[in-house]
């Protein structure tokens, strides 16, 4: 295998682009990245984060639980897997609670990306997770009951 010190610098650029990758639902090359930097450091967790971040875009939510449960074996204090691990429990019935507490913890970061990011989360929990379905959605669930 070649030697990668040369490499070394080229880590946080090829994380950021596996960022940007999945935000342009580029699977394939978002996993090659984080796959690449894993290579380059295989104790930094990140490229991990990075793939659990990958598999809650794609509502993934097993798998992306997982890995962010992986990170927070290694790196009990890591801000940014909590943040996502709240949300993906969010969206699961059973972990709606414990992602909500996460989340609110979350809040207090002193990291002001993870900060606004809980809150972000949070009020999307609010609005469309735990939201009070509308009377047009109460009518529509009793017509389909009563069709059944």
């Amino acid at each position: 295998m070649a030697d990668l010190t040369s490499f070394q610098k080229d880590f946080i650029l090829l994380l950021e682009s596996g960022f940007i990758a999945v935000n342009q639902a580029d699977e394939n090359s978002a996993v090659k990245l984080f796959k690449a930097a894993q290579l380059l450091d295989n104790k930094n967790t990140l490229p991990i984060v990075g793939l659990g971040y990958l598999h809650l875009h794609k509502l993934e939510l097993r798998q992306a639980v997982e890995l962010f449960e992986k990170v927070l074996k290694q790196e009990p204090d890591n801000e940014m897997a909590k943040t996502f691990l709240g949300l993906c429990l969010t969206f699961t019935p059973q972990g709606l609670e414990k992602g909500e507490e996460i989340l609110a913890e979350m809040k207090k970061s002193n990291d002001r990306m993870i900060h606004n990011l809980s809150i972000t989360a949070m009020n999307f929990v609010d609005s469309f997770i735990k939201k009070e379905p509308t009377p047009v959605e109460v009518k529509k669930k009793k017509n389909n009951k009563r069709k059944r």
